[in-house]
């Protein structure tokens, strides 16, 4: 029975299935029909979607989907937000008939039913960077409410691993648990697996020698070249990247060559311009528009925020989708930190609970870390520690992440059309 194990081990195949090697045109062919049925469910379920369908006075077939899919507009996050409010809970795009699994949230709120267990939602992902049966993995994302740990462990189960769910515990859990339980994988922030390290140290260790760690798969926040070269060399860790949204599930995915993400088979991807909706060429940088492929959440063209480019060109790995050649920059004025977006929304909503204050998110970054400063300008009567402490309380409950720095600037600092956030990180 052993050996048998062993040979079935040896022939896996490097591929989640044959879907990630058909060719170009028979991926496009499928996508089309694909699509064209989600159109015609969510004109059926949808009345958000009817009307939609009917102001185009188009039907949805195979042959004109991807035409018509173009001649909807990209639904930002934002407008997510305000569709939710309009039509709550679900922004009139849930398929009633659909059973859901599971509901999660985000900043808005917004409320995401999502796709069953049997989807393959990231399990691609941890394929390709090499995640199998004989793995324990440390999942370090947050299993509480948002979309996060739960999505993670279902792609790690996919794949066979076992799955740690340590979520948000503190570096010496963490720690505890990556030497007791020999946990061989990590997924999670990058900045957080570079802390556990750090822990470590701390206590003494030699981390490359006395745990058993050699595989890690990143999302949420970016991977920088030196610290992937700092995980690889000095640790021997062989890292991953992967890219979503809590929207629309996972869209791409490093292959082995670490050259560009791989588009999902799940997801149709459009790079458009910005200020038009419309798809720029190949190799241009743009917008990153996606639509989940499903028949529970009739999400059409969500529009991520991030920048990012095509590449067409084939990769060595075999698969033959295109890929996403990493991220970019934001368009707007929401930015992600740690792994969390930051949107003018969710400040206003703040500033609701503080008439007369004026205060500014400054977003930087310090040794592959984020760190959000916020600026509180406000007459000198209404100054205190007992007003800065219910200012934080308040403000991580709305944008859920956590202030770094809190303090007050001069008054009249901030002037008449002061930019709500700053981001100042500059990705190279």
């Amino acid at each position: 029975m052993a050996r048998k194990t062993v040979k079935t081990m040896r022939r896996r195949s490097p591929y989640f299935d044959k879907k990630e090697i058909r060719s170009h045109e028979q991926r496009l062919d499928d996508q089309a029909g694909e699509l064209a049925a989600m159109m015609r469910l969510a004109m059926e379920k949808s009345p958000v979607i009817s009307e939609q369908f009917e102001n185009l006075g188009a039907k949805p077939t195979k042959k004109k989907a991807f035409e018509l899919l173009k001649r909807l507009p990209v639904i930002s996050r934002e407008r997510i937000v305000q569709m939710e409010i309009d039509h709550p809970p679900y922004a009139g795009l849930l398929n009633p008939d659909a059973p859901v699994d599971r509901i999660f949230t985000s900043p808005g709120p917004v409320y995401e039913p999502h796709l069953s267990e049997s989807d393959p939602i990231w399990a691609r992902a941890y394929r390709a960077a090499g995640f199998e049966p004989r793995d324990v993995v440390l999942n370090a994302f947050s299993y509480h409410l948002v979309a996060a740990g739960l999505t993670f462990h279902s792609g790690l189960r996919r794949v066979g691993a076992t799955v740690v769910p340590s979520g948000a515990s503190g570096t010496a859990i963490q720690l505890q648990l990556l030497r007791d339980l020999k946990v061989t994988g990590y997924t999670g922030t990058p900045s957080f697996l570079k802390a556990i390290i750090g822990k470590a140290e701390e206590e003494g260790h030699d981390f490359r020698n006395d745990f058993r760690l050699r595989r890690a798969c990143f999302a949420a926040e970016p991977l920088l070249p030196a610290l992937r070269e700092e995980f690889e060399q000095c640790y021997g860790i062989d890292t991953y990247q992967m890219y979503g949204a809590t929207e629309v599930g996972d869209v791409a995915y490093e292959c082995s060559e670490k050259s560009g993400w791989h588009l999902c088979e799940e997801v149709i991807v459009e790079i458009v311009d910005p200020e038009t909706g419309r798809e720029v060429p190949p190799g241009q940088l743009g917008e990153i528009v996606v639509t989940r492929l499903n028949s529970i959440f009739f999400l059409f063209r969500f529009g991520t925020g991030d920048l990012s480019r095509l590449i067409t060109e084939s990769c060595p790995c075999g698969r033959t989708s295109h890929r996403l050649a990493g991220i970019s920059g934001r368009v707007g004025e929401a930015v992600k930190v740690r792994g969390m977006f930051v949107a003018p929304s969710q400040l206003r909503k703040v500033a609701e609970r503080f008439p007369g204050w004026k205060f500014q998110v400054v977003v930087s970054r310090s040794e592959n870390r984020d760190l959000l400063t916020v600026r509180v300008d406000v007459p000198d009567e209404k100054r205190g520690k007992d007003a800065l402490a219910s200012f934080e309380r308040r403000f991580s409950e709305i944008c859920t992440v956590r202030i770094d720095r809190l303090e007050y600037v001069p008054a009249g600092t901030l002037a008449e059309g002061y930019k709500l956030i700053v981001d100042e990180r500059r990705w190279k």
